[in-house]
């Protein structure tokens, strides 16, 4: 059963000027989070919008967890997924998702995200 469902769009150039300060970073991304982006903007601007999306999933915002504590990776295909961590989690299983489904796309200038959140109602 899907419980939620959230949408992001950014400008990766607004991105890219906010990494240019190491406390954007790591108060949004985890460490693991800038390893596998490598310092590629447009993939973090992705992971940016993922963050968005999923805290839309769950109905709150960013009002009992932080951005960091939702992980975006990619797998060996490069496709994405998230990792919920602290905050995220405990408001996921309130909600009874047990799952999340996400998907990336951008262009030149806009990174957008679409997320899915499955389980059951509680």
């Amino acid at each position: 059963m899907i419980i939620g469902v959230g949408t992001d769009m950014v400008e990766i150039g607004r991105i890219e000027k906010a990494c240019e300060k190491p406390s954007f970073l790591t108060r949004v991304y985890t460490e693991e989070e800038c390893r596998q982006a490598g310092g590629n903007c447009t993939r973090l601007a992705g992971s940016f919008a993922v963050k968005e999306a999923v805290a839309k999933v769950m109905g709150t915002g960013f009002r009992s967890f932080w951005p960091s504590e939702i992980q975006v990776l990619r797998d060996e295909l490069g496709k994405p997924y998230v990792v919920l961590l602290g905050g995220a989690e405990k408001a996921a299983k309130e909600r009874g998702i047990t799952r999340i489904h996400v998907s990336i796309t951008n262009t030149a200038v806009y990174a957008m995200a679409f997320a899915v959140g499955e389980g059951e109602e509680l």
